[in-house]
Order: structure tokens, then C-alpha cells, then sequence
């Protein structure tokens, strides 16, 4: 077979998958401030009519909009790529497949939902989005669907990754949108952050509730997310079910498929089109990875959380290290987010989906290796996959196992190369998160 297998431009999904309909049990509710359950309106102030729709969605497909699809024909299908001077550097028995999101012209994932969310705000009226982004691949998507239907866009990146990352500042920049490093002294919510700590460096939360803070504020703006709500998981759905097309092109089917997992729209992106079909007696076991930094899925606490630091958007049954939880400034700055998205939440919990924590070096040594064997830099939250899947092929090079292994390449690296000459020059540190301060973190969970 060749190493990329191509779809047709026409094989672009024309609907979403919306795994609520196949799921065991109905998910949670969210919760406003008294503990009670809250319907669609809460979500008015700052989400489109139709977006609070999807939301709230139990329709198994959902039809993708003539126009939104033109748009992804930019660069949508993606290629599936097999791996094969990968799986020769590793002697595996492995197949090693990987969908390459790299190739959108924000570099990532993140468009699938970013042009959608525009769509929808420009049909409704809205002249402003405002959102936060950690690494910069959700702001530079947000941007670049803004520059596309005429929307200004303000974006509030974590502290931390606007100093790591300037080239994707510049990025978000060049397609016209404003970018503030969060905490910022534009909020109550960052006067209050910076009155108490002037050094912050920020975090996922924070800039969650700068941006939610000034979309309630502004009748004209709508806030937009990258992650996390059951909408933008709907609209990464394009990933899976292009990956099952291409498979079957060549006859293959995933034993194993894995993605990095921060609030969860790249896992459920890829994920959620194949556990429709462990429903139907498919067998095939779906891993998250996310880091041993922020190990949310595999230390957090299920339970109900706010989404952001300072506790304005309303409770959702999640995993999570507490919504104060401050992650250290690692490098995979999209995967630094103290919860997880409620949808992959409830399925971990409910044993559908596995997850495994990876550190942070051996990320960046398995990121060097698919570079020098495939060909690609790898996003550091990229090099979470790639690392939790040469594991499984030299577990099965040593068993004999001749798997199928399937990951999603989330993005490319080009401007993380800080990161890297800071690997190569063995300035990085692995960080496990101490228990005590997980325990303590949880202990500030919301009472009700």
C-alpha cells in the first residue's frame, strides 16, 4: 500500500457524529450556582442559538452546512498516513497509522471547530468572538474563522505559553485578532489574579474566565471555545470518520486508537466515530494520554467542577484537579487544563475509554524520533500520542503482538522549536504533580 491514503474532496463528512445517542447513559447535567440543574438559556449570554442547540443535542448526526464544508475543502480530507519507517526504527510487529491534522493552515486540529463556531456567531449577528487559548493553536484557528467571515476576534493567551510561543501570538496576529497574555488587567477576574499574585503565569481557567467574563459583558460578543463542551467534541468528529473511510480503504481497523487529551476535543475528534462501533461488537480499546503534569483523567477526582478559575461558568460533572489548580508551565501548553470534557469524562468513568499519563521527556524523545524517521515536528501535546504509541509497539515487538495502532498527529511543531532547543540542550524537567497538592486543590471544590 502506499504511505498516504487520500480521500476525494466530495468524502469531506457531510454530518457530525454525536456520540450522546450511543452512549450507555444519559450524560450529566450541568449545574448552576445552587446545585440545580440549568437549562439551554443559562447558555444564551454567550453561545448562538444554534451552537446551544448542538449542545444540548441527542440526534445522532448532525448535518455539517454547505458553506462550513467549503471551507474545510481547504485543506479537509486529511491524509492518513502509515508509518512505516517508524515502525521499522522500532522492529515492531505494529501496524502504526496516523491522521494528520498538521496540515490546516493554522497547523492543528482546532479549525474543525474554530470555522463552525464563526459560521454560526456570523449567522446570528454577533460582530465579536472572545476566547482564551493555552498554546496557541485554538487562538490562531479562532483567528483565521474570524479573518474568513468578518468577525473581530480578542483572545486571551495563558501567560505562560505567550512568552514560550511568540510565533503563534504573531500568527493570531497576522490574521487580525487582538492577544492579551492572561492574566491581564482588561478583567475583574485577572485585577483580582494579578492583586494576589503579580508573577502569575497563568493557566487554562483563567483565561477561561477573562474571556467568558467579557463576552457576558458585551452584547455585540459571543464567547467561543476550543475544547471541552459537547459541541466542539461534535465538530471534531470530522477526524474519526474520515480515518474509519481511509482504513477501509486498505482493508485495516484499528486494535488501538490514541490522541493527547487536555479538555478532550482531539481524543473525542478521533475516538468517539469508533466507540459507535464497540456498540456493534467491534472490540477496539481507545486511549487518552494527556501528562503526568496535569494528570487529570488519571489522578483527578470525578466529580462536579467549574470550567474556569473563578467559578462563572456553571458546574459539569467532570474529571478534575480543581478548577484553582495550577499546572506547572510545561511545554504542552494545550494540554495544561485542570478538567476534562464532560462527554469523555463520563465514558472514562464508565470504563469505554482508557488513559495513561506520559512525562514530559519522553514525550519530547518520542517526538525526536517520529521527526527523524517520519519526517514531521510534532506539537509537544502531539508527542503525547506518538509517545504512549511507540510504548504499545515495543510492548508488542516484545510479545509478538502485530497490532493496529492509530493515533492523531494533532499538529505540527514549527513554532514550538523553543521547546525542542530547550529538550536538546537538557534544560526540560519532568514534573509528576505531588499528591498533596492534587488533595488540596480538590479540597476547594465547589460545595452545594
Amino acid at each position: 500500500m502506499d504511505k498516504k491514503i487520500w480521500l476525494p474532496e466530495h468524502e469531506i463528512p457531510t454530518h457530525w457524529y454525536n456520540v450522546v445517542a450511543d452512549m450507555p447513559n444519559a450524560p450529566t447535567p450541568p449545574l448552576g450556582p445552587d446545585g440545580q440543574p440549568i437549562g439551554p438559556d443559562a447558555l444564551s449570554a454567550i453561545f448562538p442559538n444554534s451552537i446551544i442547540e448542538q449542545e444540548v443535542s441527542a440526534e445522532r448526526w448532525i448535518k455539517i452546512p454547505d458553506e462550513v464544508r467549503e471551507k474545510l475543502a481547504t485543506w479537509r480530507p486529511t491524509p492518513l498516513v502509515r508509518a512505516f519507517a517508524l515502525e521499522k526504527a522500532l522492529g515492531t510487529p505494529c501496524k502504526i497509522f496516523y491522521k494528520n491534522e498538521s496540515v490546516s493552515p493554522a497547523g492543528s486540529h482546532k479549525p474543525n471547530s474554530a470555522i463552525p463556531q464563526a459560521y454560526y456567531n456570523k449567522m446570528e449577528g454577533v460582530k465579536r468572538l472572545i476566547t482564551e487559548t493555552g498554546a496557541g493553536q485554538w487562538g490562531s484557528s479562532l483567528a483565521l474563522a474570524g479573518q474568513m467571515y468578518g468577525l473581530d476576534v480578542r483572545v486571551f493567551m495563558v501567560k505562560v505559553s505567550y512568552n514560550q510561543k511568540p510565533y503563534r501570538r504573531l500568527m493570531m496576529q497576522t490574521w487580525g485578532a487582538e492577544v492579551h497574555a492572561s492574566p491581564t488587567n482588561l478583567t475583574q477576574v485577572g485585577r483580582d489574579i494579578l492583586a494576589k499574585d503579580p508573577d502569575s503565569q497563568g493557566s487554562l481557567g483563567i483565561a477561561i474566565s477573562e474571556a467568558v467574563e467579557e463576552a457576558a459583558g458585551n452584547p455585540e460578543a459571543n464567547y467561543a471555545l476550543g475544547s471541552v463542551l459537547n459541541h466542539v467534541l461534535l465538530h471534531q468528529t470530522v477526524i474519526g470518520l474520515e480515518a474509519k473511510k481511509q482504513l477501509a480503504m486498505v482493508g485495516e481497523y484499528p486494535d488501538m486508537v490514541f490522541a493527547p487529551c487536555g479538555g478532550g476535543s482531539n481524543f473525542g475528534g478521533i475516538a468517539f466515530p469508533f466507540l459507535a462501533d464497540n456498540a456493534t461488537g467491534k472490540n477496539v480499546r481507545l486511549v487518552a494520554v494527556e501528562p503526568t503534569s496535569c494528570p487529570t483523567l488519571t489522578k483527578g477526582e470525578y466529580t462536579y467542577d467549574f470550567g474556569d478559575a473563578s467559578g462563572l461558568t456553571p458546574m459539569t460533572k467532570m474529571y478534575t484537579l480543581g478548577h484553582d489548580f495550577m499546572p506547572p508551565g510545561i511545554h504542552a501548553g494545550g494540554l495544561r487544563y485542570h478538567g476534562d470534557s464532560a462527554l469523555v469524562s463520563q465514558l472514562y468513568h464508565e470504563g469505554l475509554l482508557e488513559a495513561r499519563a506520559v512525562s514530559q521527556i519522553r514525550t519530547f524523545e518520542a517526538g525526536v524520533l517520529f521527526a527523524r524517521t517520519e519526517g514531521i515536528i510534532p506539537a509537544p501535546e502531539s508527542n503525547h500520542a506518538i509517545a504512549a504509541v511507540v510504548d504499545e509497539a515495543l510492548r508488542c515487538k516484545e510479545t509478538g503482538e502485530a497490532k493496529t495502532l492509530l493515533f492523531t498527529l494533532s499538529g505540527h511543531g514549527h513554532f514550538d522549536m523553543v521547546s525542542y532547543d530547550r529538550y536538546f540542550k537538557g534544560e526540560l524537567e519532568d514534573y509528576d504533580y505531588p499528591e498533596e497538592a492534587i488533595k488540596a486543590s480538590l479540597a476547594r471544590l465547589p460545595k452545594f
